[in-house]
């Protein structure tokens, strides 16, 4: 397996900070703590670029606590969210172009969620195939409860320390998951989980469940995951013998 031992400077190169900006505008959303929005943070965005350059450069940057906001679920609870602030976002994007392309070749090939040029409807689809190609009889359907709120962050770096050696990126990568949470105006530490909100979040995600993606595979279990959803599917005798 190829290990990458020095990532920093790509991630801090300007052209990749002002592609991060792109995208992070691209996706609009609202502003985070510091109340700034994509609007005020592009009207000083040669100022906004330089400083944050120069604070990975220099392994000065901090990144702020994120906003948690609720939305409502179908089952009528509440999924939290945690919003970073924009310059937060720049950065988490200018980390996702460069990591992205590490990790994503040598994902399960089953793994649907949060990957390019994949969707539910193509996990449906290879669920189907499964189906007829196997003759299966029996899906069992399960959800990971709170997956992103409770995910180790040693784990987390330790799987990508397996790609990535780079130290000042593993520790961009940890500030990230100890920023902390500001909740209806009180700060909260953030001890585990990974904020679902954040621009790197869904990558360090799939990174981190990939390891039970793979050992589903060396058990002969046939999986397709869409983000903390999956569907393991057996042979009646398998699923009987399993029992």
């Amino acid at each position: 397996m190829k290990k990458w031992y020095s990532l920093i400077d790509k991630v801090y190169n300007k052209n990749n900070l002002y592609e991060a900006f792109k995208a992070v505008k691209s996706n609009k959303g609202a502003p985070g703590v510091d109340g700034e929005t994509i609007e005020d943070f592009e009207a000083k965005l040669e100022e906004n670029i330089e400083k944050i350059h120069h604070e990975l450069k220099t392994d000065t940057y901090c990144p702020r606590e994120v906003k948690r906001v609720y939305i409502d679920k179908p089952d009528g609870g509440k999924r939290p969210l945690g919003i970073p602030t924009v310059r937060d976002r720049v950065v988490q994007q200018a980390l996702l172009n460069i990591m992205q392309p590490i990790f994503e070749p040598d994902f399960h090939p089953s793994s649907y969620g949060y990957r390019p040029k994949r969707s539910c409807q193509r996990a449906v689809a290879k669920a189907e195939r499964f189906m007829n190609k196997y003759g299966l009889e029996y899906v069992v359907d399960m959800d990971l409860s709170k997956c992103f709120d409770t995910l180790d962050h040693e784990l987390i770096l330790k799987a990508v320390n397996r790609k990535v050696s780079d130290g000042k990126v593993l520790k961009l990568i940890k500030s990230f998951l100890k920023s902390g949470m500001m909740d209806y105006g009180a700060f909260h530490d953030t001890e585990e989980g990974c904020s679902q909100g954040g621009v790197i979040s869904p990558l360090l995600a799939n990174i981190y469940l990939d390891y039970f993606d793979k050992k589903m595979m060396v058990n002969n279990i046939r999986i397709v995951r869409y983000a903390d959803d999956s569907a393991p599917r057996r042979r009646v005798h398998e699923a009987q013998r399993a029992t």
